[in-house]
């Protein structure tokens, strides 16, 4: 049930200091545990994930469900847990969802995809699709994002499991690169890379940290942004086969304040679209394309974990060409762990064990 402070929110708003946007802030579910992840149902409803296992339903009125039954067993420690939620393409006819999670145990665990039916409160005919290999030892930067490709392809965001960073630059390792593979997951023959016996590779890009944020266009351009050390989160465009760079090349430091590497820039490695230092801690990415907020029409927003806010990157014929600070005052210092957009609305997911979903709404 919301509180009265969260309808006090929603009917409140206030104007972006560096525009003319007017926006509600309407805090529409609440005291979820570290929500992770949404996704918008065709009756409105949305999906939640919670990372320490629980996918639940979100009414449009507000009403949080008990847990939905049939949820893969996930590996709940430190960033590890339940990650996305994502529908497929032709989910009206086939009810089917996936849900990207940590899976193992400290001594050995992976970023993981399950493909099931979502029938009325349960998840049905589950079914492991695809592992990150090799396993790792450590409890963090799994990347775990998913988004359909306009060609009908899934990717998926895994991260170099902090201790292994040199294999994001070994193609044969799944750590610290985009996948690319079918709904089904099977390797795409069209994908840029095969493996030591000449089979088709599910590598699609290399050189990631942590990427938490992706999001795609209209038009099919792919976003992506990552987290650096310190310093050096980045938002790139992925482009097939690419070579993102980590670690041979960043805009940050190690957390020790030695260098990961001194260089920022080489040959055959791509170049960000933007970078933070110091960090923001990125996560969760949108691309505006609705009517309701004609003013942020193909513009970014980045959720700010460390600054705990989100950021609009106003975008030109491709390039940054400014960015704004947005709704500091009214998260009260929640970090931002998701940004989505449907319906011309823009959604905010908050961190913790008190998390909220909120939509921005235009001021009436």
């Amino acid at each position: 049930m919301k509180t009265l402070t969260s309808l006090l929110l929603s009917i409140s708003f206030c104007l972006i200091s560096s525009s003319t946007v007017a926006y509600q802030f309407n805090v529409i579910a609440e005291d979820l545990d570290f929500p992770w992840s949404i996704a918008f149902l065709p009756n409105g409803d949305l999906l939640v994930t919670e990372l320490g296992g629980n996918l639940r339903r979100v009414s449009l009125e507000g009403e949080v469900s008990e847990p939905i039954a049939g949820v893969p067993v996930v590996y709940r420690m430190s960033q590890g847990g339940l990650f996305d939620v994502l529908l497929h393409p032709d989910f009206e006819r086939n009810q089917t969802i996936y849900l990207s999670f940590a899976h193992g145990r400290l001594d050995d665990n992976a970023t993981r995809i399950v493909r099931a039916r979502l029938v009325g409160d349960q998840l049905v005919d589950s079914k492991d699709i695809f592992t990150v290999t090799p396993s790792k030892n450590t409890p963090v930067h799994y990347g775990g994002r998913m988004r359909f490709l306009p060609d009908g392809h899934l990717l998926l965001t895994t991260g170099d499991g902090f201790d292994f960073r040199e294999a994001a630059q070994d193609k044969h390792s799944l750590l610290g690169k985009t996948i690319r593979i079918t709904d089904d997951g099977e390797f795409p023959a069209t994908n840029p890379f095969v493996d030591a016996d000449g089979n088709p590779s599910p590598v699609w890009t290399f050189g990631h940290r942590n990427p938490q944020g992706l999001a795609i266009a209209a038009d099919g351009t792919v976003y992506l942004h990552e987290h650096g050390p310190r310093g050096g989160d980045e938002t790139n465009v992925l482009k097939r086969g690419a070579n993102y760079g980590w670690p041979a090349i960043t805009h940050g430091v190690d957390y020790n304040g030695a260098y990961v590497s001194p260089f920022s820039a080489a040959e055959g490695m791509e170049q960000p679209l933007t970078v933070w230092v110091p960090s923001i801690g990125p996560s969760g990415l949108a691309v505006y394309e609705g009517e309701r907020f004609p003013d942020w029409q193909g513009d970014l927003f980045v959720g700010a974990l460390v600054d705990t806010e989100v950021r609009r990157l106003d975008m030109e014929d491709g390039e940054v060409i400014g960015e704004t600070s947005l709704f500091t005052d009214e998260l009260g210092g929640r970090r931002v762990r998701d940004v989505r957009t449907n319906d011309g609305y823009l959604y905010i997911v908050t961190d913790g064990p008190n998390g909220q979903i909120i939509r921005i709404e235009p001021s009436s």
